[in-house]
């Protein structure tokens, strides 16, 4: 198994149904890519294929006590994120697996991007705004252009967060 495991979390939201370009995207950089799904991201994404992509299961709930630990993420990107997946990673609700695994990831030093899913309206809130300051001050890298989201499937950056993760040398 190569030495570099990216956790790929995905959100329900419209570009959600193509992530599997975000996965070669990453593959041909050498990364082992985990997918792990908001419990409603799965209902916009192509679980069987995604499984086929990467050869690893696509995880949305949290393992039993008698299932294997999965190996540790050496670099998390969130692609799409959502306005409440934001929000409730920026003040550390972990209901799910998924923010579960975003809520430890500054703490463990393993970095996180995030590629906001987000329409302009919400993107004007005050929590929205709140929570992008806060996750950035805790070293979260949000990708947003002119603090401007997107929210348009045809024209998302899916290569956007691998070169922003290329910076970061994680071995």
């Amino acid at each position: 198994m190569p030495g570099k495991i990216l956790y790929i979390i995905v959100c329900a939201a419209g570009a959600a149904s193509d992530v599997g370009e975000l996965v070669s995207m990453a593959q041909r950089q050498q990364w082992t890519v985990q997918i792990v799904a908001t419990p409603s991201a799965l209902n916009f994404i192509d679980v069987p294929h995604l499984e086929k992509q990467t050869g690893r299961p696509v995880r949305s709930e949290y393992r039993k006590p008698t299932e294997p630990k999965p190996p540790r993420a050496d670099a998390i990107i969130v692609a799409p994120a959502t306005f409440n997946t934001i929000n409730k990673f920026a003040q550390g609700i972990a209901d799910t697996y998924a923010l579960g695994l975003l809520a430890e990831a500054p703490g463990l030093d393993i970095p996180v991007i995030i590629l906001p899913f987000v329409n302009s309206a919400l993107a004007l809130r005050t929590p929205f705004r709140r929570a992008v300051a806060d996750l950035r001050s805790e070293g979260v890298h949000i990708l947003l252009t002119s603090e401007e989201p997107r929210a348009n499937s045809d024209s998302y950056p899916w290569g956007w967060p691998l070169e922003v993760l290329a910076e970061f040398a994680v071995s």
